[in-house]
């Protein structure tokens, strides 16, 4: 079995490579620029010429911080003029955006050529070599694990999450964690990372606690459709890809993360079709969250901790995203995310930026409706966040962090959700948390 594994992910990473080089046409003549906005003005302007100029932000835009945005050569000339009018600092990240794909590319080729082992959970793969490797730890692991297969896509791919437990779920004492990723295509080391965890929690134990004391869901690529496309079309692709007569084929796919029944399409969303952030036709539309959903009205009295899994940006984020307003639970999430924080920062590389923690709406100074970890606390999940996995600002390496990267992220981010967990316990177990 695990013969046949290897040989397949070798397979499958030799056709990888030789379909990404030919796939970055499309980013001829872009350019990407770091933005330093310093006032909360600024940060709302840029935001509000995001549709006009069709920008591509990728990553937030912090005050007082260096942000990376992608410019079409079209709108080249007309971002620069709003820049200056609007006194904000900016200078070229990437000269030539496809060339640096390009190199991407090969230092992934290398990387691969030096290793005789490819998981999942150290390299970046293709669907289908994630899907194996959950499939092999499903059938070597059989007492504790079982494959789900709830949905399938808009293109027929299947859906799939890990239900980890020793008793099977049946011990309605236990709390669940539930933890998803790679709703957004392009953030490559999520679904990575959740992998890594699905590892900690079969082949590599080393706190048999959390295997023992907790149900766990872990959902690694939630959008199929979308993480293939990058793969094959366009890498720095974010939403689904379904077509529906409110979207045409021309601007296809739904962004999950504005998709959920909580203040559907309100704020910090798009009911333009051609919008990164286009929130669908109606809450709930498309099978991702739907998935989501479902596990939660399963679950919801069970689920003390949901973490929704993104990059990049180093922060634990928390409730609530729509209004920045404070829940009811807003001590304990932040005392409980700065701990998860200091965890993954004890393990985090010194080239990594520390991680912040704090209310999504007033960190990011964004606000955003129908959103996975709102609609979760809307729920009554006490113990809900988005973590944006870390990131580097050279060359594309926000997304696309070398794959040398991959496991210390993991390892720390585990560190995190260990720490989260532990603290999801003793909430549910009416403790003081500190």
């Amino acid at each position: 079995m695990v013969g046949v594994y290897l040989l397949r992910k070798i397979v499958l990473l030799t056709v990888l490579t030789g379909s990404i080089l030919a796939k970055h046409e499309q980013y001829k003549g872009w350019k990407s620029y770091f933005i330093v906005a310093t006032t909360n003005v600024q940060v709302q302007k840029l935001y509000e010429v995001v549709e006009n100029l069709d920008l591509d932000f990728l990553g937030p835009i912090l005050l007082d911080r260096e942000a990376v945005v992608l410019v079409q050569p079209k709108y080249n000339a007309g971002f620069m003029d709003i820049a200056k009018k609007l006194g904000i600092k900016y200078w070229t990240h990437v000269a030539d955006v496809k060339k640096a794909l390009d190199h991407d590319d090969e230092v992934m080729d290398d990387w691969c050529a030096g290793r005789t082992n490819h998981y999942p959970y150290n390299s970046y793969q293709p669907l289908n070599a994630i899907y194996d490797y959950m499939a092999y730890i499903e059938n070597k692991y059989s007492k504790t694990v079982r494959m789900r297969i709830p949905k399938v896509s808009f293109e027929k791919r299947p859906i799939r999450y890990l239900k980890i437990s020793t008793t099977n779920f049946l011990d309605e004492s236990k709390p669940v964690i539930f933890i998803s990723g790679g709703i957004h295509a392009r953030e490559w080391i999520s679904p990575a990372t959740i992998v890594y965890a699905i590892r900690k929690l079969t082949e590599d134990v080393t706190e048999p606690d959390l295997l023992n004391n907790f149900d766990w869901i872990l959902l690694p690529v939630l959008n199929p459709d979308g993480y293939e496309f990058t793969f094959i079309h366009d890498r720095f692709w974010r939403k689904n890809r379904s077509v529906n007569s409110y979207h045409n084929k021309r601007c296809p796919g739904v962004d999950g993360n504005r998709n959920y029944g909580i203040l559907w399409r309100t704020v910090g969303t798009s009911n333009n079709p051609c919008s990164e952030i286009y929130g669908g036709n109606k809450a709930f539309s498309e099978m991702e969250t739907q998935v989501v959903r479902d596990v939660f009205r399963e679950y919801i009295n069970r689920v003390d901790l949901y973490i929704d899994m993104h990059s990049y940006g180093s922060m634990v984020l928390y409730s609530w995203a729509h209004d920045g307003s404070s829940s009811n639970y807003s001590q304990v999430l932040h005392s409980v995310g700065v701990a998860m924080a200091q965890a993954m920062d004890y393990y985090t590389l010194a080239n990594f930026p520390r991680y912040t923690v704090g209310n999504s709406a007033k960190i990011l100074n964004y606000k955003a409706s129908g959103t996975a970890k709102d609609y979760a606390h809307f729920l009554g999940v006490p113990l809900s966040y988005a973590i944006e996995l870390p990131g580097l600002s050279n060359g594309t390496q926000g997304f696309h962090l070398e794959p040398k990267f991959i496991e210390s992220i993991g390892k720390a981010t585990w560190a995190g959700i260990a720490v989260g967990a532990q603290r999801a316990k003793k909430f549910r177990s009416g403790l003081k948390l500190r």
